[in-house]
């Protein structure tokens, strides 16, 4: 059995910068400024967006934790409203949804998710772009913890919890489009499936030694071997 968990930006869908601008938005409603401009949001948790933007702003962890909360419901409200305006402009990318149906063809592969994003940001996300959210029967976010190498054990728990699948690492696999994404597969064992969709070129991505890196998801019949044969 394999738990094929994905990454949602620059891998499953583009929004046209909708999450940035959100999180600008409500970082500057509630700590009043949003940090660099230069920094990078890809391959990050959300909450280790707001901790790294407002530390370089001068506040305490202290205040940062505090606020926590805040941020994160301010921004999942200004993401909505991002997502309504955008629609037009956010898109799948190619042979994503032909994947994630051949994957869920077979008894031998669970679809999942593992992202940076939290969970109410995540489900409006795929939601705008026309993905149920329901077929991604596995999750583990941001909000779930602010280190990115955490969220493999926290899929783990869940299928065992939800679907009774007693996985190990070496069961899962990872498809992304950063190095983030490669080393927290990396962290236990998983396999690392990357792709050159985000802001990372395939050679970039491959200088991190994936067990495959991918221009595009197109190529369906490719990526599943990639997912299934070591």
């Amino acid at each position: 059995m394999k738990l094929v968990l994905f990454d949602i930006d620059g891998t499953i869908l583009w929004s046209d910068g909708a999450g940035r601008r959100a999180m600008t938005a409500a970082l500057t409603r509630v700590f009043g400024g949003a940090g660099p401009t230069e920094y990078r949001y890809d391959g990050k948790t959300d909450p280790q967006i707001v901790r790294d933007l407002m530390r370089a702003e001068g506040h305490s962890d202290e205040t940062i934790d505090a606020r926590m909360d805040s941020v994160a419901s301010c921004y999942v409200s200004l993401l909505e409203q991002e997502l309504a305006t955008g629609r037009r402009t956010m898109r799948v990318f190619d042979g994503v949804a032909d994947l994630i149906t051949a994957l869920e063809s077979r008894a031998d592969a669970v679809v999942g998710l593992l992202t940076g994003n939290i969970c109410e940001g995540a489900t409006l996300k795929l939601s705008a772009a026309g993905l149920d959210v329901g077929r991604f029967r596995v999750g583990a976010y941001g909000s779930d913890h602010a280190h990115r190498p955490e969220l493999p054990a926290v899929a783990l728990r869940r299928a065992r919890e939800s679907l009774g699948l007693d996985l190990r690492g070496e069961d899962l696999v990872v498809i992304g489009d950063t190095p983030s994404d490669i080393e927290c597969a990396r962290s236990v064992g998983a396999r690392a499936v990357a792709v050159a969709t985000g802001r990372f070129s395939v050679a970039e991505l491959a200088a991190h030694a994936p067990a495959a890196v991918f221009a595009t998801l197109a190529d369906t019949d490719a990526v599943m071997e990639a997912i299934f044969d070591a």
